[in-house]
């Protein structure tokens, strides 16, 4: 895990003042993030408190209405999804969304359709993950909860990002699985690789990162280090009480 901060990195990601919305229901209100190169950071809050409609719009999957969004020093607030993969941001996705009547090796080929460079591949991938090799020509739907998580982690790094977003990879999965995938995100950061976790489990996403955002009600409600933040200021800032 990287300790230093944005300060003394090169900033990757900068999200300032970000408003988006579903129709008439405002999602985010005003939302300002940074990331640096290298850095881990996680979002957490609770249920819709707006971490997924943020990682969707830095991904271009959500629009958005106010505010901007700068990848590499460029604005890419309008940028397609597909464009911003080549520009090597890739999402896993809530929910996983892999192909289910594709194999194992077909949907990590699929991550690769950009024909980035970079260090990531199948095999790499394999080493990441054993049991997707053992799996290889399983389809997708015959793969365990974790087994589909570990391929869409995989499918992801396929496209060799220079920044990761993973979405609330935790969910719905047994805590050993979980600690495994904790691991396996260690091991990724320490690749160089910049991450932007989403997820619920404030506890298990301190272990890893090296700032914190918190949303309440879509807005950011707290930031900081992990080792600088009290509980009790974390479980408002989560609860907002």
């Amino acid at each position: 895990m990287n300790q230093q901060s944005t300060t003394n990195n090169q900033t990757l990601l900068t999200v300032e003042a970000v408003n988006v919305f579903y129709g008439e229901l405002q999602a985010v209100f005003e939302v300002s993030i940074s990331v640096g190169q290298g850095e881990t950071i996680a979002i957490i809050g609770a249920n819709g408190a707006g971490k997924t409609t943020l990682l969707r719009s830095i991904s271009g999957e959500v629009p958005v209405k106010q505010g901007q969004i700068s990848y590499q020093g460029k604005p890419i607030r309008g940028v397609a999804a597909h464009q911003l993969t080549r520009l090597g941001i890739s999402l896993v996705p809530e929910g996983r969304k892999i192909f289910p009547s594709l194999s194992v090796s077909e949907n990590l080929k699929i991550g690769a359709y950009s024909n980035r460079k970079g260090d990531w591949n199948i095999e790499k991938v394999y080493q990441l993950f054993p049991v997707l090799k053992e799996r290889a020509n399983v389809s997708g739907s015959n793969l365990s909860g974790g087994q589909q998580q570990m391929l869409a982690i995989g499918r992801a790094l396929m496209n060799n990002p220079d920044l990761l977003l993973m979405d609330e990879i935790s969910l719905g999965l047994a805590p050993i699985i979980v600690k495994d995938l904790y691991n396996v995100v260690k091991d990724i950061a320490r690749s160089g690789t910049t991450l932007i976790i989403v997820e619920q489990d404030v506890n298990r996403s301190l272990q890893v990162v090296d700032r914190v955002y918190c949303l309440l009600e879509g807005r950011v409600s707290l930031q900081g280090q992990p080792a600088s933040l009290r509980p009790e200021q974390i479980s408002q800032a989560y609860f907002g009480v």
